[in-house]
């Protein structure tokens, strides 16, 4: 959720496209899918560069920086490929890469530029490892299958992967919601597969869970980047609507679990008609759009060493930018004095570049985002919701964002539970240190204590009255900051 050029940054979308290679280029397979890794010699040290790009059903992509060990993640990347020529520019990072795709693409070679950093660097595609392709293949303790179901606003299909326990049932179920930026049903970060890893912990412990391909991914159709936070919801009820239909679920205990901008997805879901019976939010957003996104600016070129006054102008052309975008609601007259003000700013960008920026900050979502206040609708809130945020998350602070939240959903008297986890980032991953070893290599994870929370709270609030007693939520061994009020049952009708 950045972006940056030639030392001025912007982060004002969540999400950029790479370009289709010019007319003319030759027919054949596009090198650019998949993932690369490198490193990166700095002052002191070195880090490693990862790079994710996901080809889209309408024929753009989505591509991705992570930087693991700066806590950096899903960081928006601008690729412009010419011939075998490639340029990715991170605004939001201030960096650039411009090089060479070598060996079919296998291969990025080039020269890498920040503020204060000029060094050469390779990027190498991330073969699918031994272990992960194993893991791909062996049968789980329960039911997996491919589904497909329509969204009967938009008429569009979409499809995913539906896990459901042993047993007979009737199971409680889950939608997974991703965050900002079109993502495939496992959420994909350089081998990590957050909503992989979630989605079998949940049914190996008896929750049936429906994750899904977003909007112009995999094989889900539409066009992601024409829908606003608020038309997603459209696709949530669609997707409740195909677990609650399912033989083995028990349709009045269905309920979503949203990540970032897919938390505040779940909550405007939780809002409207045919509610779910429970929400959790894993790191949504608690302040407004332009909020957000003008202090993630700061935070990010803080984090890479730019100066207060970088700072400053940076945020000026953002603030300049987004109140040429509210006053202009014609979108062609709009992308004409954006552009121009991108143009003359002196960021480092020809005006091929501004023009098509200035495209990407006037889509519905943008516009949308600006002015989305995630607070206003908590108040129609119709279930109990579950609020986790990590404290090493760089992108979405829990202070300036989950504590407004829960303050919000008591204010209206709504149920509400609150866990801060310690070291934990916007991927819900534990500190480094605590990745397991797998043949000598640590392997990322969904935090062990955010699963556990996860799944206890979830068999509270789903429990069958009469059942079983409720399941006992422990505080984590890191001993997070906890607020909480009590569940209370979900009646059966």
């Amino acid at each position: 959720m950045i972006r940056f050029i030639s030392g001025a940054l912007f982060l004002f979308i969540h999400f950029l496209f790479i370009r289709p290679a010019a007319a003319g280029t030759p027919p054949g397979p596009n090198p650019l899918s998949g993932q690369w890794k490198g490193p990166l010699k700095l002052l002191g040290g070195e880090i490693t560069i990862g790079i994710t790009i996901v080809p889209l059903t309408n024929g753009t992509y989505y591509a991705a920086l992570d930087a693991p060990q700066q806590r950096i993640s899903r960081m928006p990347v601008d690729v412009e490929l010419k011939g075998d020529g490639l340029t990715l520019s991170i605004e939001q990072a201030g960096s650039s890469f411009v090089g060479k795709v070598l060996d079919g693409g296998n291969v990025f070679k080039g020269t890498w530029k920040q503020p204060g950093v000029t060094a050469p660097m390779t990027l190498t595609r991330v073969a699918v490892s031994p272990v992960a392709v194993a893991k791909l293949q062996a049968a789980p303790p329960y039911r997996v299958s491919d589904v497909t179901f329509v969204n009967p606003t938009t008429k569009q299909k979409l499809a995913g992967t539906l896990t459901i326990p042993a047993g007979e049932g009737p199971f409680a179920g889950a939608v997974l919601l991703s965050d900002s930026g079109p993502q495939g049903r496992d959420v994909d970060v350089n081998g990590y597969r957050m909503f992989g890893q979630l989605a079998d912990y949940l049914t190996r412990h008896g929750v049936a869970v429906l994750r899904f391909d977003d909007r112009g991914v995999g094989k889900s159709g539409g066009v992601y980047n024409s829908a606003t936070t608020a038309d997603l919801v459209t696709d949530v009820q669609a997707a409740m609507n195909c677990l609650r239909t399912q033989k083995l679920v028990a349709a009045y205990r269905v309920g979503l679990i949203g990540h970032g901008e897919g938390g505040n997805v779940a909550l405007l879901a939780a809002s409207a008609a045919h509610p779910p019976a429970f929400t959790v939010s894993l790191a949504a957003y608690g302040q407004p759009g332009y909020d957000v996104l003008m202090r993630q600016q700061g935070e990010i070129m803080r984090l890479i060493g730019s100066d207060p006054a970088q700072v400053k102008a940076a945020q000026d052309i953002y603030q300049r930018t987004v109140a040429i975008i509210r006053q202009t609601p014609d979108n062609s007259k709009a992308r004409l004095k954006v552009a121009s003000l991108l143009s003359n700013a002196n960021m480092g960008i020809d005006a091929g570049m501004a023009r098509a920026r200035a495209v990407q900050l006037t889509t519905p979502w943008a516009r949308y985002f600006f002015d989305f206040d995630p607070l206003t609708e908590l108040s129609k809130v119709q279930c109990s919701v579950l609020l986790l945020n990590g404290t090493s998350d760089l992108q979405v602070s829990a202070r300036r964002n989950m504590t407004p939240l829960y303050r919000s959903l008591r204010r209206a008297k709504r149920t509400a539970t609150s866990y801060k986890l310690d070291g934990v980032n916007h991927l819900f991953q534990p500190v480094q240190d605590q990745w397991p070893m797998v043949n000598g290599v640590q392997q990322p994870v969904f935090a062990p204590e955010a699963l556990k929370l996860i799944y206890s709270w979830v068999a509270n609030e789903t429990r069958v009255p009469g059942g079983p007693q409720p399941v006992t939520v422990k505080r984590p061994n890191t001993k997070p900051k906890l607020t909480k009020t009590p569940a209370t049952a979900r009646a059966s009708s």
